[in-house]
C-alpha cells in the first residue's frame, strides 16, 4: 500500500498533503491524514458508518468543510474514524465514513485538532492532490 499522506513542515501547526488517482481519494486520504493526526488510526476498527454530505463554491472549500465535518463529528459524537468513500461531482461531496467511539486506552491520542484552515491550502485537479494545514 502506498503512503495516504505527507506532513509539511510548519512550525506551529501540522499541514499535511495527499494526493491519490482521483479527487475523491484525494479527500479520502486528507481524512485518513487528519485522524492519524489526531490517533493512530490503524488502531480504529470500522464498526459504526456516518454519512456526510457537503456542498460548497469550489473545491478548496469543499475540502475545508469536509475535513471540519469530519471534526464536528469526531467532537460531537466522540468517535475517530479510519475508512472514507468520498464521492465528488462538481463541488458537491457525499461520503460513508467508518469509526467507532473514542476509547482512549486503545487508541493513543496524539495531537488535538482546533480546527481546519485556509493557510496553504491547495487543492490541484490536474495532480489530484490536497494540502491543507491544521490548527492545534
Amino acid at each position: 500500500m502506498h503512503k495516504r499522506y505527507k506532513i509539511i513542515d510548519h512550525t506551529a501547526d501540522i499541514a499535511i498533503r495527499t494526493t491519490g488517482k482521483s479527487m475523491n481519494e484525494a479527500f479520502e486520504n486528507a481524512g485518513y491524514a487528519m485522524f492519524d493526526t489526531m490517533c493512530d488510526a490503524a488502531s480504529v476498527k470500522p464498526l459504526t458508518t456516518k454519512r456526510v454530505e457537503c456542498e460548497a463554491n469550489d473545491l478548496e472549500q469543499l475540502l475545508v468543510d469536509w475535513l471540519s465535518e469530519l471534526l464536528f463529528i469526531c467532537d460531537v459524537d466522540d468517535m475517530l474514524f479510519s475508512k472514507f468513500e468520498v464521492q465528488i461531482t462538481g463541488t458537491k461531496l457525499q461520503a460513508k465514513i467508518y469509526g467507532e467511539k473514542m476509547d482512549r486506552t486503545r487508541h493513543h491520542l496524539k495531537t488535538d485538532i482546533k480546527a481546519i484552515t485556509y493557510h496553504m491550502l491547495d487543492v490541484d485537479k490536474e495532480t489530484n492532490t490536497v494540502q491543507v494545514l491544521f490548527d492545534i
